[in-house]
């Protein structure tokens, strides 16, 4: 009897950084993800490469993903938040609302989100 050989599914970077994206920006509290200055050249190569290949780009901006030699994932994120918003229970609720859905959109394991508040927009007055 042989063996079928077990296929892998690779879901890369872009893919989960947009999930991400999309999970951070959902999250009460969040004004807008922003790509701080370590985030900036991250963002213009991903965008390059993906044009590159005829692809449109993810709406990603302000997300960094790394994975580990073990498999799993790190996630930086830069947000600027609502002024009024608790700065880190706006951070744990990113981080809580991050690592659930790439975990249930990718099926990923998720090992740390990092969020960098870059800066607390103000409640606009009229």
């Amino acid at each position: 009897m042989t063996e079928t050989p077990a296929s892998v599914t690779v879901i890369e970077a872009p893919v989960v950084a947009a999930v991400a994206a999309w999970a951070a920006a959902a999250t009460t509290g969040v004004v807008r993800l922003e790509a701080g200055v370590r985030g900036l050249f991250t963002t213009m190569v991903r965008a390059g490469r993906q044009r590159w290949t005829d692809m449109d780009p993810a709406p990603s901006e302000g997300v960094r993903v790394r994975r580990t030699t073990s498999g799993v994932l790190n996630i930086d994120i830069d947000v600027v938040i609502a002024a009024g918003t608790h700065a880190a229970e706006v951070g744990r609720a990113v981080q809580q609302r991050v690592a659930g859905a790439v975990l249930e959109q990718t099926g990923q394991a998720v090992d740390a989100v990092s969020v960098v508040i870059l800066d607390i927009e103000p409640e606009r007055t009229s």
